[in-house]
């Protein structure tokens, strides 16, 4: 992993054990290293594809000016913590606290704490479907567009299958599932496949329509959610054939809600129409 660091960003902090430290304050010194993959910045050449190293030092500053708290260790985990909700792309920060100004009644040119927090990773299945243009190089293009933000693990086989449900006389769909792995949250990797069928023109005025991108979040780790927005597993992904035999294809020891996907797979009524291609 590469790694991006900023050294020596001070300012004025109320931490520590004795009174006269909280309220008279004193300087603290802090170092970060971002353990980042800088590929995509390096080819680009454009600041949005890094980590803005200014923006980090603010954070950085605002965390000393927070608390107060008793323990440099503290001060270290916040500053860790802020840095990694907020640039979901940094896979570790290092951060050094310094406390030259340490109340200890022996010389000495510097007290510090050193500390590594990673970004918590998760596993997701992603269900894609598309019947409307060319619907191959539209799933093409949304796991391209998919492998910007997260890493692809595995991609299934396609799958044509015959529409389930909504308007008669839809072309047939092309269907895959794949494996990812990120450090998006549920609600995030939701976000981002929406914004993926968004840049391919897709509507929601009719339910089940024909549809230029569809992607699907089938499941996130081993969560369980029932929300508004989002349910975890996705609730009728085990009677779908379409997910269920692609994804079989993809993993033979799948599984969900504690049974084989193959096994759902075979159970399932739209199956028998599928080809693999």
């Amino acid at each position: 992993m590469d790694r991006i660091s900023i050294e020596g960003i001070s300012a004025t902090g109320y931490h520590g054990v004795f009174d006269f430290e909280k309220r008279e304050g004193q300087e603290f010194r802090i170092d970060v290293v971002l353990h980042v993959d800088i590929t995509r910045a390096a080819l680009s050449d454009d600041v949005a594809d890094t980590v803005d190293y200014g923006a980090v030092s603010q954070l950085v500053v605002a965390q000393i000016q927070a608390g107060p708290w008793d323990l440099i260790e503290k001060l270290g985990h916040e500053i860790a913590e802020a840095i990694l909700a907020a640039w979901r792309s940094v896979a570790a920060v290092d951060v050094v606290v310094h406390k030259p100004q340490a109340p200890i009644p022996v010389p000495f040119s510097d007290v510090s704490i050193c500390l590594t927090r990673q970004q918590s990773v998760h596993t997701a299945i992603i269900a894609l479907g598309a019947n409307l243009g060319d619907s191959a190089a539209t799933l093409r293009s949304a796991i391209a567009e998919l492998r910007e933000h997260l890493e692809v693990l595995q991609i299934s086989p396609v799958a044509i299958t015959k529409p389930v449900g909504g308007p008669p006389e839809q072309p047939d769909y092309t269907n895959q599932v794949i494996k990812v792995r990120t450090t998006l949250g549920p609600h995030e990797l939701l976000e981002l496949c929406q914004s993926v069928e968004a840049n391919h023109e897709r509507t929601r005025e009719v339910r089940w329509e024909a549809r230029t991108l569809d992607l699907d979040l089938i499941t996130f780790d081993q969560l369980r959610l029932d929300e508004e927005s989002l349910t975890l597993p996705h609730p009728r992904a085990h009677t779908r054939g379409f997910v269920l035999a692609p994804w079989s294809w993809m993993d033979a020891d799948a599984v969900l809600n504690g049974q084989l996907v193959s096994r759902l797979a075979e159970a399932a009524a739209d199956t028998k129409d599928i080809i693999r291609l």
